[in-house]
């Protein structure tokens, strides 16, 4: 599959057969997305799959809304997508290079999860991103160290549906020329 095709054919999806994922493919799904750009190379970004049906759960019944919960509870794993605190935005003296601050970890995080969800896609698998949960609650759960944030949750598995493309908006409304 070409960038392209891949780009275009790529959809966020919610429901999962319940087949497990070789943990051989996620890895190279992570490789695929260290290459994926950052602040000043920091790659801040680190990722925990979550397969332990004991630990789903208690995502599901404690720290999630209802529609995310019933995402999760038929995907065969979950991966928290943390960052790395500090890093992305800063001069090594600890000051912020530009007016956006710290803000530019969530762009990190960002392309390192489209890279993600894109290399997964090309190998069959679909993903959806995630972001309403219980960030307290869930990073409690996953043991997340104090030196890194919680900034998503993917669920991710081997479709059991083949949505359509929604309507994109034209690249007239899209772009505009100075």
């Amino acid at each position: 599959m070409n960038t392209l095709e891949c780009i275009k054919t790529r959809r966020s999806i919610r429901k999962f057969k319940p087949d497990s994922i070789d943990h051989s493919l996620l890895d190279s799904l992570i490789s695929a997305a260290s290459y994926s750009p950052s602040w000043k190379n920091s790659q801040i970004t680190r990722y925990i799959a979550i397969e332990d049906s004991s630990i789903l759960s208690s995502i599901i019944n404690d720290y999630t809304q209802e529609h995310n919960s019933n995402i999760i509870r038929q995907a065969p794993m979950l991966i928290a997508v943390t960052f790395v605190k500090g890093r992305s935005g800063f001069e090594r003296d600890g000051s912020y290079s530009t007016k956006k601050g710290d803000r530019w970890q969530m762009f990190d995080i960002g392309a390192a999860c489209q890279t993600f969800c894109l290399a997964a896609h090309e190998a069959g698998l679909g993903t959806v991103i995630m972001g309403i949960w219980d960030e307290d609650g869930i990073t409690s759960l996953l043991n997340i160290p104090d030196d890194q944030e919680l900034g998503a949750l993917i669920a991710i598995g081997w479709p059991d549906i083949d949505p359509e493309a929604p309507k994109r908006k034209s690249v007239s409304e899209l772009l505009t020329y100075l």
